[in-house]
């Protein structure tokens, strides 16, 4: 091993980014001939690659020019000069790839790469010299965004002159129709300087060994930093098939701070760091990498072949320009010893559910193929999953082999809108064995030959792949049906809905105190409650529930913020000297604010334009109680915009529901604790969140710590239904409702859970999940509060990372008016591949009259994105990062009480 070492060195050094580099004396015989190749018809949009912004700026289109793969894992490459010679900046990736028919693609820069041709097998390499890599895309990955003021340095007398373009097609049943691929990323570059440089340190393992059966190896990797500091956004991991995870560190005063932990299963794209992590001069980098030796016959090491494996770490920094390095190496550990007290998440793999595993970069096969122990399984027929040539193929079949209509819609989808109405008519048609109206000459006898039965074999088998498309949810546990005659208007939302984080809305940056209250005011404006500088954890409270930090001070600073929904300014600011400790926010019609305080144990109403103080405050100060005139910890208020009823969940210390008149007078209360592991209907522990139905006459609550969520009538407060599903978790922390839909955020999963924190889209009526959802920049930590505004925009307020995001609504909607009661009603359906901006604006087409055969269209389009996504838009990109302390108790570190006490009987 000695002796290999310096030369397997020198390779991956030239070429750090993959091991392509390893190329076969043969190789050069797959070049493609063609220097030249015409775009194909195919690819609009990359006839013209350069394409001018402005007088500064201008757009690098770089695509595969129309290749079509015959094998699958086939990899191709293709390269573009920079179209200017002076100094350029990367600023912005958009990635021009469809997951039904690319795997990954990675981007590299150098100054000469591998081949001249239009485009080449990717085993000869990359770039002869060295290849940086600047974007990794992945369709089960978050896209890579470079902060503000930061761009990759390309051109001039030191950047990359080329850009070499790699795409990996995984599965080419796609291409069954021979269409040509024309993959690829578009860049934004500038001229204008920018002020922080983006750049790649690798580290890497050149010298690891893997005894054969062995169950646990660790692969160390570290080296002191000695350059100006560095700023790290985004990381990659890789490795081959024996790798379980790998982790890296910056290690200062023998503090780990953690960089990034993620399975080099899962999409080997850049992740976001969960926090944002610094490297100055002096601190130590580490890396580890944890491999399994189990199934192997022989020794494995460091090398380019899929039978070798390979310990790499890339990670994204900035540096300010006058200081900036593009690239920085780690090939060492110059400091076994520090291992010793590395973080116990680092030696825990990360589990990868087997329709998410990646499939490896290219690296030529060996003879020693028997040592790979991951054998495929044939599939029995009747477990059988069809795959996306079987689904358009179908449809093809269906339309009676109308390849056209097929491709269009998979592969044109900006022209589908206009045949979209033409598809569903011939679909239905199909199903209900009408003539489908052709020109061609497949009439007669012909036609109807074995109608009857093909249809319905085509059906039973269109009905088999939708039942593949979508897991099973854990379904409502308990949903009581309206009453016969009961019939009430409650819109139902199904098809393709997907929340996506606004990238460009800069309020994920403004950084309040922890945020615990969102809500949105009558001008639809977003309002913020935070706590400034006061913190809820283990001291704040005793045993009793009484307030211990009342010395500090009322929080001296404005703790409602109102900010502009589209540019997050600051509009108006109001709460100073008021409040301990914030908690729930709501705003009713008249827009009123009504917020809690779990210090204070008091409920306030607040007119925002009046300076002089609450207009109505109910509960004692400082004094927790459970009677009609105290609470204990409230956590929201919910004012009903036709009564003026007020609903108070009440809250840490008492598990009921009260109910106080417009004034202030109290009503009624409802509810008890928990009691065993099974809870009842109408028992909570911490009601956390309340949401009301106006319409239908309901109020839901988040039942936090029983991870559900419960309706009640609000006249005659019965129990109406729970919803309750297994990815929940063990917390529902937060709800909001809009017309047919609820959304809701958990809880961080304890130690060892598999359900990460995220946000659901459910549709009211039926309680499924439609949607799961994570932002993008950052992570959730513990998402508070969640607020939803009727055009489908979201917001959530993170009380650990002090943030708030905005998700906005993408895809497809469809929109179905029904009454519960069973009358039939006209069905309304919604078609925008971009963000709605308006409810007025859903409505795009409209069916006439009922629809009537086996197939559901609802259904229909709803799993057809579905599928061709295969679930990857709800990926976990956190794995099992987010992980607590094996004693963590149901409570937060944030949100911290001591046991709950038997409540106290009410009195009147």
């Amino acid at each position: 091993m000695a002796g290999r070492v310096p030369s397997l060195l020198v390779l991956l050094l030239v070429f750090p980014s993959s091991c392509l580099a390893f190329r076969s004396p043969l190789s050069v015989f797959k070049r493609f001939k063609e220097t030249t190749r015409p775009f194909s018809n195919e690819c609009l949009g990359t006839t013209r690659p350069v394409i001018p912004i402005d007088s500064t700026d201008f757009a690098l289109d770089i695509r595969m020019p129309g290749v079509i793969p015959k094998q699958s894992d086939t990899y191709f490459c293709m390269s573009m000069r920079l179209p200017v010679d002076e100094e350029a900046f990367v600023i912005d990736f958009k990635p021009r790839a469809s997951m039904d028919t690319v795997h990954h693609m990675l981007l590299f820069g150098c100054n000469m790469p591998s081949s001249t041709g239009s485009y080449w097998f990717c085993d000869e390499g990359t770039c002869t010299d060295k290849a940086n890599i600047l974007y990794a895309w992945a369709r089960n990955a978050p896209p890579t965004r470079l902060p503000k003021g930061v761009g990759f340095r390309v051109g001039g007398e030191t950047g990359s002159k080329y850009f070499v373009l790699q795409v990996h097609y995984g599965d080419i049943s796609a291409f069954r129709d021979n269409h040509k691929d024309c993959s690829g990323v578009s860049l934004h570059l500038t001229r204008l300087p920018q002020p922080l440089i983006a750049g790649m340190y690798l580290m890497m393992s050149v010298d690891t060994v893997i005894p054969a059966g062995e169950k646990v190896v660790n692969s160390d990797i570290s080296c002191h930093y000695k350059n100006y500091p560095m700023h790290v956004f985004a990381y990659r991991v890789h490795t081959h098939h024996l790798g379980k995870v790998v982790s890296g560190y910056r290690v200062r005063n023998g503090q780990w701070t953690l960089i990034g932990r993620q399975s080099p299963q899962l999409p080997q794209a850049f992740y976001p760091v969960e926090h944002p992590v610094d490297v100055s001069f002096g601190d130590l980098l580490a890396a580890r990498c944890v491999f399994t030796g189990e199934g192997r016959t022989e020794a494995t090491h460091i090398g380019g072949t899929s039978s070798d494996e390979m310990c790499n770490l890339y990670i994204m920094y900035y540096m300010e320009a006058k200081h900036a390095v593009s690239f920085m190496t780690c090939t060492q550990n110059v400091a076994p010893d520090t291992f010793r007290t590395i973080p116990p998440e680092a030696n825990i793999p990360i589990p990868v559910k087997s329709d998410m595993v990646m499939m490896h970069e290219h690296h030529k096969e060996t003879e020693y193929k028997d040592k790979i122990p991951l054998l495929q399984q044939p599939k029995r027929e009747e477990e059988e999953v069809l795959d996306q040539g079987d689904f358009y193929s179908l449809l093809s079949k269906l339309l009676g082999e109308r390849e056209d209509v097929v491709h269009v819609h998979k592969y044109n989808p900006t022209e589908k809108a206009e045949s979209e109405s033409d598809l569903v008519a011939e679909i239905a048609n199909v199903v209900q064995k009408k003539d489908v109206g052709r020109s061609d000459a497949r009439e007669g006898a012909e036609h109807e030959r074995g109608n009857a039965i093909l249809v319905r074999d085509r059906i039973h088998k269109f009905h088999r792949l939708v039942s593949t498309l979508r897991p099973p949810e854990s379904r409502v546990s308990s949903l009581q049906q309206p009453l016969p005659g009961e019939g009430t208007w409650e819109p139902e939302h199904t098809g393709d809905f997907h929340m996506e984080e606004a990238l460009d809305w800069p309020g994920v940056y403004l950084l309040p105190g922890q945020v615990s209250g969102v809500a949105l005011d009558p001008k639809n404006n977003l309002v913020i409650f935070h706590r400034g500088d006061h913190v809820w954890d283990g001291n704040s409270f005793d045993s009793k529930f009484v307030y211990q930090q009342i010395g500090l001070g009322p929080i001296e600073e404005d703790t409602i913020l109102v900010i502009d929904p589209n540019n997050a300014a600051v509009l108006q600011s109001s709460g100073k000297n008021l409040f301990y400790l914030p908690h729930g926010l709501s705003i009713d019609k008249d827009g009123n604010y009504w917020v809690t305080d779990v210090a204070l144990h008091q409920v306030f109403k607040l007119d925002p334009n009046n300076k002089e103080g609450p207009i109505l405050i109910l509960g004692r100060s400082m004094q927790p109680g459970s009677d009609q005139n105290h609470f204990c910890q409230p956590t929201d208020v919910a004012v009903d915009p036709g009564t003026g009823a007020i609903y108070v969940s009440d809250g840490y210390c008492n598990s009921r529901i009260v109910q106080f008149s417009p004034s202030g007078e109290f009503i009624t209360q409802w509810g008890e604790e928990s009691s065993g592991s099974s809870p009842l209907p109408g028992q909570f522990t911490v009601p956390h969140s309340l949401a009301l139905v106006p319409h239908l006459g309901q109020l839901c609550v988040a039942d936090r710590e029983n991870a559900r969520i419960q309706c009640f009538k609000t006249d005659t407060k019965e129990f109406v239904r729970e919803i309750k599903h297994s990815s929940f978790g063990r917390n529902v922390f937060a709800i909001s409702y809009i017309p047919g839909l609820l959304f809701a955020v958990n809880g961080k999963p304890h130690f060892g859970d598999q359900e990460p924190v995220q946000g659901f889209v459910m549709n009211f009526s039926s309680g499924e999940i439609i949607d799961i959802f994570k932002p993008v920049r950052k992570h959730f930590d513990m998402p508070h509060d969640i607020v939803a505004s009727e055009d489908g925009t979201v917001y959530i307020g993170d009380a650990h990372t002090n943030t708030v995001w905005k998700f906005t609504l993408t895809e497809k909607v469809e929109h179905r008016s029904v009454k519960k009661a069973g009358i039939e009603v006209q069905e309304i359906k919604a078609d925008s591949e971009h963000k709605l901006e308006t409810s007025s604006g859903r409505v795009l087409g409209r069916f006439r009259g009922k629809g009537s055969g086996g197939l559901n269209l609802g259904n229909f389009f709803a799993s057809r994105k579905g599928y061709s996504r295969k679930g990857f838009d709800r990926l976990s990109t956190e794995g099992s990062d987010q992980e607590k302390e094996e004693d963590d108790g149901s409570e937060s570190e944030e949100e911290y009480s001591a046991p709950l006490p038997a409540p106290a009987p009410s009195s009147s």
